[in-house]
């Protein structure tokens, strides 16, 4: 039955679903706008997303999801249900079978709350995939070769960083630092160097726009609207691409620092593998400028970034599905 095995890739900053024969169908951001009075949930979604940080105080714009890991079971539970039905539509009669990506370093019971809640929106089947896994086989990488392959997936809340060989992380670490953490940066940096405060929204424009890991060849500018702290009136602020490379150097030195220690356990027939086929980089906060160069410099290894690496992660958690599928068609 065609049509009922989907991937998910439930992301801290957005959800991805991909259907079996049709690609992905659905991008949204994981957040969910609720009335605190009579917890009635108002919007879903991009129409959330729009509400955070403008909502009167009974209403509040939450992400269910942090540093990959649910923080609020019932908001994600109704989240997974409407973007489920959303993908499928109602049209479907048969429950589908679900594979859901979870960060390298949840634990069981992290791992169980994702399980029962997409058992709970309505899955016939649900299976969980560690992201390295699901984003090398987004990426095209034949996993299941006896051949190192390492794998830096970026997301919002947390970076995987794996070795994978044969079908399965040999090493592998989870760091809570991430996308979002691009973003607290800006804005701690904005604060501190001039004295504007400054909403998550913009600090995620200005890394979009003009965020850097490394040094450009040419600087860029942006202009940054946000409020004096000193007089406490709005004020707007040209900054330049410099700005932001100073204000990540920490976040980006972390990532970097954690890519080391995952190749100083790699055994070294592996490690010779990596030094050949170079670092492969997947998730939305891959496409900060400048990470390449800088993982680059820092490790001596090539590394590059997939081609979507948006949507890889989705991709191979529904690839994981067919893979699967077409196991059981064989047995």
């Amino acid at each position: 039955m065609q049509g009922t095995d989907i991937g998910i890739d439930l992301g801290t900053a957005s959800i991805l679903v991909y259907i079996r024969g049709k690609g992905v169908v659905l991008k949204e951001p994981s957040v969910v706008a609720f009335d605190q009075d009579t917890n009635k949930i108002l919007a879903i979604g991009e129409e959330a997303r729009l509400m955070i940080g403008r909502t009167p105080n009974k209403i509040v714009a939450v992400r269910p999801l942090r540093e990959g890991v649910i923080s609020d079971y019932s908001v994600t539970e109704k989240m997974l249900k409407y973007f489920i039905q959303k993908a499928v539509g109602k049209r479907s009669l048969r429950k589908p079978r679900i594979a859901v990506c979870v960060p390298s370093g949840v634990t069981e019971v992290e791992k169980k709350a994702v399980e029962d809640a997409t058992y709970q929106a309505g899955a016939r089947d649900v299976k969980i995939i560690e992201e390295p896994i699901a984003a090398a086989i987004g990426a095209g990488i034949d996993i299941s070769k006896p051949c190192g392959n390492m794998i830096v997936d970026i997301g919002g809340g947390t970076t995987d960083i794996a070795v994978i060989s044969l079908g399965n992380s040999v090493v592998s670490e989870s760091v809570k630092i991430a996308g979002d953490d691009f973003d607290e940066a800006i804005v701690r940096y904005m604060r501190k160097k001039y004295n504007l405060l400054i909403g998550e929204r913009m600090a995620e424009d200005i890394k979009i726009n003009i965020g850097s890991a490394f040094k450009r060849a040419e600087t860029v500018y942006y202009e940054v609207k946000g409020r004096n702290l000193v007089t406490g009136l709005p004020k707007k602020l040209n900054i330049s691409s410099e700005d932001t490379e100073e204000a990540l150097r920490e976040t980006t030195s972390k990532i970097v620092d954690a890519i080391h220690s995952v190749l100083e356990k790699t055994p070294p027939e592996l490690a010779a593998d990596i030094a050949d086929r170079g670092i492969v980089l997947t998730g939305g906060g891959s496409l900060l400028n400048g990470l390449e160069d800088l993982i680059c410099s820092k490790t001596g290894i090539n590394t590059i970034t997939a081609e979507e690496p948006m949507t890889v992660v989705a991709i191979g958690t529904g690839k994981y599905v067919e893979f699967l599928a077409g196991y059981r068609d064989e047995q």
